[in-house]
């Protein structure tokens, strides 16, 4: 058995393998504009912005083999954050690219990307100027964000796995955004499990000890699942009058403008909309790099059509207990615009 084996072996290895040629071409200049924005969800100037960014981290110097450019490394990613397909079925449409490949790829492509959080999402240095477009929406004065959370599938992971079940049943990450009336994300906190509460993401993140210390002169908009602050303002459960109603009225069509901002990210990014099979810990990057790439999207006019009405992201919340300063500054709101 083991002679017969072992001449198995020889013949396998004295067996001639043909050796193909690696098709490495580049689908910025095959491809229309049009075919490549559906693609990689981004137009060629855009995508070799994005390459200029992080060149340096993606390119490897080595005499041994012939390593991918950092232009396919930054497609394959591409690729991926735009269908949420597998490595295997990614590294198929590019015939020289192993799977593995691919997952190295969108690891450190997502790694270099994460450093860039802090030039990418901020809050508004023009506070006037976010107050005002914020304000014509629906005439809600002072307005620097919209915050609310959202749920991003992932696998079940090995260690803590109850604590990522969320209250619909499945797990996923809970991730906080503020956007501001353009759809751009300015704050975003992605580390916490599913099960954590809206209102303790918020209340253990920076932003809110911003606030809290007043760094930003503004107001917050949330929902029922935030407890109303002095610059926080979630709508009124039971509206007693006409002028509690307009309040509410003009508190909600604003604020609808995060959950719009998560279903433009969803849809552009379909990813996050269909689940990560990684770690939490790699999930988080991928959320953060897709958050980037959302506002370079916006930054660079290279944004994706979508019907806004249709990408409502609202969830249900469980109400929270209203503090009594928020509580005074809402009345003092609403007395002196909604009357």
């Amino acid at each position: 058995m083991a002679y017969r084996r072992r001449r198995q072996r020889r013949r396998r290895n004295k067996a001639r393998v043909e050796r193909g040629l690696m098709d490495r071409s580049n689908p910025l200049e095959t491809m229309s504009e049009e075919s490549v924005f559906a693609r990689y969800r981004f137009r060629p100037d855009t995508i070799l912005f994005i390459v200029s960014l992080i060149v340096g981290q993606l390119r490897r110097e080595t005499a041994r083999s012939c390593p991918l450019p950092p232009l396919t490394q930054v497609l394959v990613s591409l690729r991926f954050l735009a269908t949420g397909g597998f490595c295997s079925l990614i590294a198929d449409t590019y015939r020289s690219i192993s799977a593995s490949s691919v997952y190295r790829s969108i690891r450190d492509f997502c790694g270099a990307f994460v450093p860039l959080a802090h030039r990418f999402i901020k809050m508004p240095a023009d506070t006037d100027t976010c107050k005002s477009m914020f304000y014509k929406i629906a005439g809600f004065p002072n307005v620097l964000g919209c915050v609310d959370g959202t749920f991003i599938r992932i696998t079940a992971p090995s260690k803590d796995e109850g604590d990522y079940v969320n209250r619909k049943g499945f797990h996923s990450l809970n991730v906080q955004m503020i956007c501001d009336a353009q759809f751009r994300v300015t704050n975003c906190v992605a580390k916490w499990p599913g099960s954590v509460h809206d209102s303790r993401i918020f209340r253990d993140s920076k932003i809110s000890l911003a606030f809290e210390n007043g760094t930003y002169k503004g107001l917050l908009l949330g929902d029922s699942g935030y407890p109303c602050k002095s610059y926080l303002m979630t709508p009124y459960l039971s509206p007693a009058n006409r002028a509690q109603e307009r309040f509410n009225r003009s508190q909600t069509k604003t604020r609808v403008l995060i959950e719009q901002t998560f279903g433009i990210l969803k849809r552009r990014f379909s990813c996050l909309h269909s689940g990560l099979r990684m770690s939490p810990k790699r999930a988080c990057d991928v959320i953060v790099t897709s958050v980037i790439l959302h506002n370079i999207g916006i930054a660079r006019q290279d944004v994706f059509n979508v019907h806004y009405d249709d990408c409502n992201d609202d969830k249900f919340t469980d109400q929270v207990a209203d503090e009594l300063t928020g509580t005074n500054v809402r009345n003092y709101l609403c007395q002196a615009y909604f009357t």
